[in-house]
């Protein structure tokens, strides 16, 4: 009987190396079961954003990227996309920690915060936007709030955009065949 319990015990050694769960790396330092990093990432850095975030410093090599661009809209209101590499978006709920190449996006106009990303898309209502040309940026923060950065740098993108009220036109105060405009009462002459 004793035979039998060493090969069950030489078969469950085997299932366990095979699979990886007796901790024997797979080729992938540090990574999960999921693929994300079970490590601490990168180097916290005594610089902060300015919202008092304190900045990741990452590799350039293993940083994530972000691009902006932004297109108006037949409404005024503006069509912003985010292109994003080496880099995935949390869902809601995520747990409040780094993973390497993960997190939120943030939007800030002129300098002010405007929202949390969570997608590559969003609609920028004409009212947030006044007459004028301002700049649109785009930061990559981890999970943790802390900020992506590289060689000291958030990982960041900008655009301008630039606003314009609509200006009266010939078209918008008609005239009739006599030259005075539609709202000119009529007089005999």
């Amino acid at each position: 009987m004793s035979w039998t319990r060493g090969v069950l015990a030489v078969l469950a050694v085997c299932v366990l190396l095979l699979t990886g769960s007796a901790g024997c790396d797979s080729g992938d330092v540090g990574a999960s079961e999921a693929g994300d990093s079970a490590t601490p990432v990168g180097r916290l850095l005594d610089t902060v954003d300015e919202e008092g975030r304190r900045y990741r410093e990452v590799d350039a090599e293993h940083a994530p990227e972000v691009g902006i661009e932004v297109q108006p809209e037949a409404d005024d209101s503006w069509d912003v996309r985010l292109t994003v590499r080496d880099f995935r978006f949390s869902p809601e709920g995520t747990e409040a920690k780094a993973v390497a190449g993960r997190g939120v996006a943030h939007l800030f106009l002129d300098g002010d915060h405007l929202t949390r990303l969570r997608g590559p898309r969003y609609r920028l209502a004409a009212d947030l936007v006044p007459r004028g040309t301002h700049q649109l940026t785009v930061r990559l923060y981890a999970d943790d709030d802390t900020v992506w950065a590289v060689d000291g740098e958030p990982v960041e993108s900008t655009a301008d955009i630039t606003a314009s009220e609509a200006e009266p036109t010939g078209a918008t105060q008609p005239e009739d065949i006599e030259g005075r405009t539609v709202t000119e009462p009529a007089t005999d002459r």
